[in-house]
């Protein structure tokens, strides 16, 4: 069993912002809840939990802004940068993700993975290509800590490369 625990944090949509995709998504439009099959999102990633859809659950797929909502609360100016995309969260409240992560969510070897830097102004400062390696989480602490050793790096977005769907987000470390 792997006992390697992340030496940093990935970070789901937080509570308060689901309850609002849950209303309307970030590009203004109601949410429509369905109960996940093959064909609408079985294994897909939900971003308010950090795990795969299962057989059955009620989930949405909705657009998320997450630059702009951290730069709501951080007081930063984006602009250009500013993007939405489209995320699978539960339908409903969820439990969120494990308290303590042994890995980092979605990180199957070989899956191609950019880890886009932000800095505190919300500019992109740089990024990374990651292939996930066979020992993924010391592969994902590498990158971050090769990200977080820029000192005007802020937060992480790691996306996925085949849809350039958002994953999750890392913040500096305090």
């Amino acid at each position: 069993m792997d006992t390697t625990r992340t030496a940093y944090t990935a970070l789901p949509i937080p509570p308060a912002v689901l309850a609002e995709l849950r209303l309307r998504d970030d590009a203004g439009r109601p949410c429509l809840a369905y109960a996940a099959t093959e064909e609408t999102g079985v294994g897909s990633p939900l971003r308010c939990c950090l795990r795969a859809v299962a057989p059955g659950e009620r989930i949405a797929l909705v657009a998320y802004a997450p630059l702009r909502r951290w730069a709501a609360e951080s007081g930063a100016e984006p602009g250009a940068y500013d993007e939405q995309g489209p995320v699978f969260i539960h339908a409903e409240q969820c439990e969120g993700p494990d308290a303590d992560p042994k890995a980092y969510p979605f990180d199957r070897p070989g899956a191609l993975r950019t880890l886009r830097r932000y800095d505190a102004a919300g500019r992109i400062v740089g990024g990374r290509l990651l292939e996930i390696p066979e020992a993924a989480t010391e592969g994902f602490d590498r990158a971050l800590d090769e990200a977080f050793a820029d000192p005007d790096v802020a937060l992480v977005h790691v996306r996925a490369v085949e849809y350039g769907c958002f994953q999750f987000e890392v913040r500096r470390p305090n």
